[in-house]
């Protein structure tokens, strides 16, 4: 639905990376992740809230359950961590990896 149905010109390449919905089925947060710089994010978390009562009117056409969740997105930082992690890692072996050459 967001890849396809949403038509605003601010979302960027949004990717859903989870979704967790309380036990009741009154609350779903939506995580996700944007591909890009900083502006690119706060255009597509705009547009991603802005489209809110829509996704919900479409999940209550194709879902036909009684409750439809109140939708909140949330922007998935495990992967930037991940990468920065992983980038300090990198750094960290390069340096190793100089010490040694000048012993």
């Amino acid at each position: 639905m967001v890849q396809f149905e949403l038509k605003d010109p601010r979302l960027g390449f949004v990717t859903i990376t989870g979704v967790d919905v309380t036990a009741d089925v009154q609350f779903a947060r939506i995580y996700y992740t944007v591909v890009g710089d900083d502006e690119a994010r706060r255009n597509s978390t705009r547009a991603l809230e802005k489209s809110i009562g829509f996704i919900r009117r479409q999940l209550g056409r194709r879902l036909h359950m009684r409750t439809i969740p109140e939708i909140a997105f949330k922007y998935d930082e495990s992967l930037d961590r991940g990468n920065r992690i992983e980038e300090l890692l990198r750094s960290l072996h390069e340096e190793e990896a100089d010490d040694q050459g000048h012993r």
